[in-house]
């Protein structure tokens, strides 16, 4: 059904809101594991509170690769000293680590493992719904509202790390609500940023601070009225990251992916090693519908699959075109069935996702990236357009 009028909104945390803290924090300890066993199984939980790193959750190597609880710590420490931590209550030298990671129990393994399941072929780790979204609102395919979000955030954080505005602290949130006529955003209607600061900053002064970010990040002459741009709207926010409010791994899926603008199945993806479906396939998706939307045969494009624990391949494929396709929706999924294999092992090989590249991944959203040298968001490439659109037509 096509869009009528309306206004959409969409958030972002920085790397340094506690939730974000404890996914990347997660992830550097799945890129650990896979740096020295591409098959490692790794599944990460991570808690982050004041001065205080709590680690737990499973892991095995399969290659005789050993990685000791110092490794683990280590990594965790360097991910909060490059975040930028050096507060009383966090600090990356001070704060004290539990690790209570574990050897992977032998049960999980059962009919998951290739030979052991369903399928004499490896398959998946758990039943589950997945979903992958693309729209041409935006040069990344993406919805407007996140993607403006993640922009202006990152800014701030370059501008705090360059030493250029030491006043700006690590945890922040932003949030967009842009005017759509039908499918495409027209302007803004409210901006909100929060944004933790040094003690002897002042509102106004926070708030000049901030103001050029946004009007550089969004479109000319779409800055909201000054009394829709909002900056820590409650007033001071001097205590804030895992101090302020403790932080838990996969807190955040709606900004890790579209910003509400499309369906999620739950799964969240920071802390697990590619074999995991809740991962590789959420990430097989958003390569699907992004080939789909990039090759033009659809404006914007939901793909679902869903799995059974053990059984290789996905039960069903789902596509919506959200009545925008150029081609039949029906087609268009048998075409996807036929060109990428959306077995677990399949996913990872096409994807070429058993390498250490996730730690990128756990700000600023794992959708909307520009794929990198060393493999990370391979899941971003539109390499599939050409055949995509020959075959479904």
């Amino acid at each position: 059904m096509k869009l009528s009028a309306h206004e959409f909104t969409s958030e972002s945390v920085s790397e340094g809101h506690p939730d974000k803290v404890a996914d990347q924090v997660s992830d550097a300890i799945v890129d650990l594991f896979l740096a020295k066993d591409p098959t490692a199984k790794v599944a990460v939980e991570t808690l982050t509170t004041t001065n205080k790193i709590v680690l737990a959750g499973e892991v095995r190597t399969n290659n005789g690769a050993v990685v000791t609880e110092e490794e683990m710590n280590e990594a965790a420490r360097a991910v909060v000293k490059r975040i930028g931590y050096e507060q009383d209550g966090f600090h990356w030298k001070n704060l004290s680590i539990d690790n209570l990671v574990h050897g992977q129990s032998a049960e999980i393994a059962q009919g998951v493992e290739a030979g052991q399941g369903l399928f004499k072929e490896e398959g998946a780790g758990d039943q589950g719904i997945m979903f992958g979204y693309a729209t041409n609102e935006t040069p990344e395919l993406m919805p407007a509202t996140l993607v403006y979000s993640h922009q202006i955030l990152q800014k701030l954080a370059a501008l705090r790390h360059s030493g250029e505005r030491p006043q700006l602290e690590p945890d922040a949130k932003s949030q967009v609500t842009l005017q759509y006529e039908g499918s495409k955003p027209v302007g803004v209607n409210a901006i909100v940023v929060s944004h933790q600061h040094g003690k002897d900053v002042s509102q106004d002064e926070l708030r000049e601070i901030i103001r050029p970010v946004v009007a550089d990040v969004l479109p000319e002459g779409w800055f909201p009225p000054e009394d829709k741009f909002y900056v820590n709207p409650t007033g001071s926010f001097y205590i804030g990251g895992p101090d302020g409010d403790a932080g838990l791994t996969g807190r955040k899926i709606i900004v890790d992916t579209y910003g509400g603008a499309a369906p999620h199945g739950g799964g969240a993806f920071s802390g697990k090693d590619p074999s995991k479906v809740d991962r590789s396939a959420a990430y097989a998706t958003r390569y699907l519908a992004k080939n789909v939307v990039a090759a033009g045969l659809a404006e914007r494009c939901t793909i679902q699959v869903s799995y059974a624990i053990g059984v290789s391949q996905p039960l069903s494929i789902y596509v919506d075109t959200h009545g925008t396709g150029k081609a039949d929706e029906v087609r268009i999924a048998k075409t996807i069935r036929e060109l990428f294999d959306l077995s677990p092992k399949g996913i990872r090989t096409h994807l070429q996702l058993n390498r250490p590249i996730y730690g990128p991944s756990a700000a600023y959203g794992h959708f909307g990236r520009q794929p990198g040298d060393n493999g990370a968001f391979s899941w971003e490439k539109t390499d599939l357009t050409s055949e995509l659109a020959r075959l479904a037509n």
